[in-house]
């Protein structure tokens, strides 16, 4: 089946409608990382949109591949990067670590269907979210299924479950009213020992934290997802109200929602007006999408 071609389409996504509003858009709190530019806050009218409410999952994404024999970056690379706790591969497969972040090894043979490398294999974690799956390898994705990445401002207005200017997508404070892990981030001392106190050191299964206001599972932590928009650092001084769809060139493309990795001494961009970015051929093993559709 070629790609565009989803009249066999055999992926079911479960997506909930996101009614057209005005939100504030970025970080009321000042916490951000100057960098990343996640102020001024400002006013966004967005129109109704869908979007799922998890991740596209391993089980998803393998339907695709079927489908179509596509071929991921990664797997063209024959390289991807994996967290040195997830390794998974003999060490010959480790070609080297990342300047400035050696907790990221470039594993042979990594990618989505070996997620931390040869010794292991996405059937092992079906409902997992997909990783190692670069910007192009969802834009992909969504061209067979007939839809799309969210712009930046539907994800985060989406992200926030109709809950304003608060710091998380379900309120101010990180964890719920009796200590429970409301997502999967990073506990203990980065990145050395995880005590996994919320269950996961690595990917969670879709649905395992609590839903936001609108329905929208693990949009804090687990894997951070791509959005639609080039990323400027600059771009909220000139940001549209109305539908912005980001700038028309950048240094990479906007990601969103972070990943099991954060850690407040270390990345602390699981609140909601969080941002970062990656160039659109980029892979890892704490990246992965949700797909939108227009109404």
């Amino acid at each position: 089946m070629a790609l565009g071609d989803h009249r066999t389409l055999n992926v079911a996504h479960e997506d909930v409608l996101i009614p057209s509003g005005v939100f504030s858009m970025g970080d009321a709190f000042n916490e951000g990382y100057a960098a990343n530019g996640e102020t001024p806050v400002h006013q966004v009218s967005v129109d109704q949109f869908r979007i799922d409410k998890t991740a596209v999952t391993n089980q998803m994404f393998g339907r695709f591949v079927e489908a179509t024999g596509y071929k991921t970056e990664a797997e063209l690379y024959g390289t991807s990067a994996v967290f040195h706790l997830l390794l998974a591969a003999p060490p010959g497969d480790v070609l080297g670590q990342a300047s400035g972040a050696p907790w990221w090894l470039s594993v042979k043979g990594a990618h989505w269907r070996h997620p931390g490398g040869a010794d292991s294999h996405w059937s092992e974690i079906p409902d997992h979210p997909v990783v190692h799956v670069s910007h192009d390898d969802a834009l992909a994705y969504c061209q067979w299924a007939g839809r799309r990445l969210p712009t930046e401002a539907e994800w985060e207005y989406a992200a926030r479950g109709g809950l304003s200017g608060k710091r998380y997508a379900w309120g101010d404070e990180l964890r719920g009213p009796n200590g429970e892990h409301l997502c999967n981030i990073w506990q203990g001392t980065f990145p050395e020992y995880n005590s996994a106190d919320d269950g996961y050191v690595g990917t969670a299964p879709v649905r395992t934290f609590p839903p936001n206001g609108y329905g929208l599972f693990e949009v804090a932590g687990n894997v951070w997802e791509w959005c639609s928009d080039w990323y400027l650092p600059r771009y909220y001084r000139n940001s549209p109200e109305l539908n912005p769809q980001g700038p028309t060139v950048g240094a990479g493309r906007v990601m969103r929602g972070g990943s099991y990795l954060c850690h407040d001494s270390y990345c602390n961009r699981y609140r909601v007006a969080a941002r970062t970015s990656n160039t659109p051929d980029s892979s890892s093993g704490n990246c992965g999408f949700r797909t939108a559709s227009d109404v």
